[in-house]
């Protein structure tokens, strides 16, 4: 792992694989960490340069600090990496989250995306009530505390029953980040949609979605790929919110034949 200074905050990413191979990036989610993605990197790198990096406050990169955080920021975030891996162009991956910072380029900055494989997100995810309810209690709880609720809406109750450690090590993990610092992306997801903002943008977008998400259903995907011009949607069965945890070798097969042919 490695840290870049990106407007005077210290980011935590990894730059892996080949220089001379197309960029991917992959945005995780809320709560989480980069990695989420490494059960699926020895699938990618072998064709492909890899950039993981934390969101503000999750895993190793610094806390926000003042003020509130956009969508334009986190996008911001990914075009420094990708300029210090020296690509002008490059294949997008996020879930959730990462999901909407891949909206954010797609309609901002589609010249410069190979590709957009968006996962378990949506245009509009919940509400503004949800999210501010939520930001509140974090503050006066404690990401620590609320991780014990939080976690076990991320994956299908399949997945807990066969890997019983799960849900330990995702509330340990998330309950190391900074508590402002998701308060406020809590807030950002209640405050900045993509309503109408993501048609005609030339972009290659391909979702996916988990049956059994309780935060992004197959419904919010359905309406985000109208938003998308019909982008193609496939939904994975049995899978909960994160499908680079549950399914990595299926979720990369996947993502392989997209990128691929893009």
């Amino acid at each position: 792992m490695a840290f870049l200074n990106i407007h005077d905050r210290s980011v935590a990413y990894r730059l892996l694989g080949a220089e001379a191979n197309p960029l991917v990036m992959l945005a995780h989610p809320l709560g989480m960490s980069q990695a989420v993605w490494d059960d699926m990197l020895p699938a990618l790198l072998p064709r492909y340069r890899v950039v993981t990096w934390d969101l503000p406050g999750h895993g190793a990169s610094q806390a926000w600090g003042e003020g509130v955080i956009t969508p334009a920021d986190l996008a911001a975030e990914a075009l420094a990496l990708a300029n210090h891996a020296g690509a002008g162009r490059f294949h997008f991956v996020g879930t959730s989250i990462g999901g909407v910072v891949g909206q954010q380029l797609v309609s901002k900055h589609g010249e410069q995306l190979l590709s957009a494989t968006l996962t378990n997100t949506g245009a509009v995810i919940g509400n503004a009530e949800l999210w501010n309810t939520r930001a509140g209690r974090v503050r006066e709880e404690g990401l620590a505390a609320m991780s014990e609720e939080i976690v076990p809406r991320w994956f299908a109750p399949a997945c807990f029953e066969a890997e019983p450690a799960l849900k330990t090590g995702w509330c340990t993990q998330m309950g190391r980040g900074d508590d402002e610092s998701y308060a406020l992306l809590c807030e950002m997801l209640g405050r900045d949609t993509f309503t109408g903002k993501l048609s005609g943008k030339g972009v290659k977008v391909q979702l996916f979605g988990g049956s059994e998400d309780m935060a992004t259903p197959p419904a919010t995907l359905e309406a985000l790929a109208a938003e998308c011009d019909g982008a193609p949607l496939e939904i994975f069965v049995d899978v909960g919110h994160v499908p680079s945890v549950e399914v990595p070798g299926l979720f990369a097969e996947k993502l392989l034949n997209v990128i691929d042919q893009a």
